[in-house]
């Protein structure tokens, strides 16, 4: 009863809450279970996380922070610099909101998290354009602009995309500075790659990667639902979801995952 407690002062005292699920390729073996979809994985793991975070607090001191960090640390693949030459770290960022300053806190928690000074690839998913909108170039600058100067900060080395078509990959790549080394197509809404695509993507030496993402990673629903059973039902306020951030750790000589997890970030809904 006492974590109960604890737990309830916490989360209502925070503000933002900070996940991170720990690497996946370990905890599945455990679980004996294969994922379903990204978003049912996702769920599992924010479930899953928040419950072994609520079996282990320990009473605090007076001062609840406003950040919860919510992470099991010995899940936690931190790389080592001996072994960074022969990794590369690969990333995709879910924007669930139009919050610029959330590109650099996720690439930060990803490089603290994973103990890494830069992540090799960065893809970007923006948020969905409000209903009847599509994605333009002005949509996707603001947040391009921002990894842009990550990449010149060095935090990130490659940057990229998710589901342009070639005309808007095209305005991308004649505006940018810093161009996109790869594009994801979804392979539900396309089973063979559209030919201008391909050819434009050959031409300027852009990757084209396939992805099973859904348009939205993750419902304010679902995400809500994943909270509350991962908390014991502590009826606790409306958390939004700022970012997911995926990422995956791939031994270069043999093309094997070693890790991957998400990190995810959300925000107490101001009453």
């Amino acid at each position: 009863h006492q974590t109960h407690t604890e737990a309830k002062r916490l989360l209502n005292h925070a503000k933002t809450l900070r996940l991170h699920t720990g690497n996946l390729v370990n905890r599945s073996r455990l679980k004996k279970k294969c994922p379903g979809s990204p978003s049912e994985e996702l769920q599992d793991c924010i479930q899953a996380t928040l419950s072994d975070w609520f079996s282990a607090i320990k009473p605090q001191s007076e001062d609840f922070p406003d950040t919860l960090d919510c992470s099991i640390p010995q899940e936690t693949d931190a790389i080592t610099p001996e072994e960074r030459e022969e990794l590369k770290v690969s990333v995709k960022l879910f924007l669930c909101e139009s919050v610029l300053s959330s590109i650099r806190d996720a690439v930060e928690m990803a490089c603290q998290t994973l103990a890494v000074s830069q992540l090799d690839s960065v893809i970007i998913a923006p948020p969905e354009p409000l209903q009847g909108d599509s994605q333009t170039l002005a949509h996707l600058q603001p947040a391009w602009e921002e990894l842009e100067a990550l990449v010149r900060s060095q935090r990130i080395a490659a940057i990229g995309t998710s589901d342009l078509d070639k005309d808007l990959l095209e305005q991308l790549y004649n505006w940018a500075q810093v161009k996109p080394s790869s594009n994801q197509v979804n392979l539900a809404s396309c089973c063979v790659m559209p030919p201008d695509l391909t050819a434009f993507a050959k031409e300027f030496d852009i990757q084209l990667l396939t992805h099973n993402d859904p348009k939205e990673l993750m419902s304010a629903a679902t995400f809500q639902e994943a909270v509350q059973e991962g908390t014991q039902d502590l009826n606790i306020a409306d958390w939004r979801l700022e970012w997911v951030l995926r990422y995956s750790i791939i031994v270069k000589s043999r093309g094997i995952i070693k890790a991957k997890g998400y990190l995810v970030s959300a925000r107490k809904a101001s009453p």
